[in-house]
C-alpha cells in the first residue's frame, strides 16, 4: 500500500469530519492523533482557538501502544478533563476508522467519565 495515498485519504476524511464538528467552550472537541509509535489527544475550544487539555501516551508509565494501552490512555485524558471540570466533549476521530485503538481510546474516555 502506498503511504502517500493512505495519508492523502486520511487528510480528506479529516477535513470532511472537521467541517461538521466544532468545539465550543461548553462542549470542546476531543481530537486524537495516532502514529506508529504513540497516541496523543487534545481537548480543543475551537471558538477561542485554545487547547484546554493535552496528553500523550508517553506520559503514562508502562504504557504500550496497543489496544489496552489506548483504553488506559482514554481514562487518563478523562481524568485530566475532570480536573478542568470538562464533562461533555465532541469526539473527533481525525480521519481514522472508529476501530481498534481509536475505539478503545473512546471507550476508555467514556468509562473515565466523559460524555460524547
Amino acid at each position: 500500500m502506498n503511504h502517500a495515498l493512505t495519508q492523502q485519504g486520511r487528510t480528506r476524511r479529516r477535513h470532511r469530519i472537521r467541517a461538521r464538528l466544532r468545539g465550543s467552550a461548553a462542549r470542546p472537541r476531543l481530537s486524537i492523533f495516532r502514529s506508529l509509535r504513540a497516541l496523543s489527544a487534545q481537548v480543543i475550544d475551537d471558538d477561542a482557538g485554545r487547547t484546554l487539555v493535552a496528553a500523550c501516551l508517553a506520559e503514562m508509565k508502562n504504557a504500550k501502544n496497543s489496544v489496552d494501552g489506548a483504553k488506559a490512555f482514554g481514562t487518563l485524558i478523562a481524568k485530566k478533563c475532570a480536573a478542568k471540570k470538562i464533562v461533555t466533549v465532541v469526539f473527533d476521530r481525525g480521519g481514522y476508522k472508529y476501530h481498534g485503538k481509536v475505539k478503545a481510546f473512546a471507550d476508555g474516555a467514556r468509562s473515565g467519565g466523559l460524555t460524547f
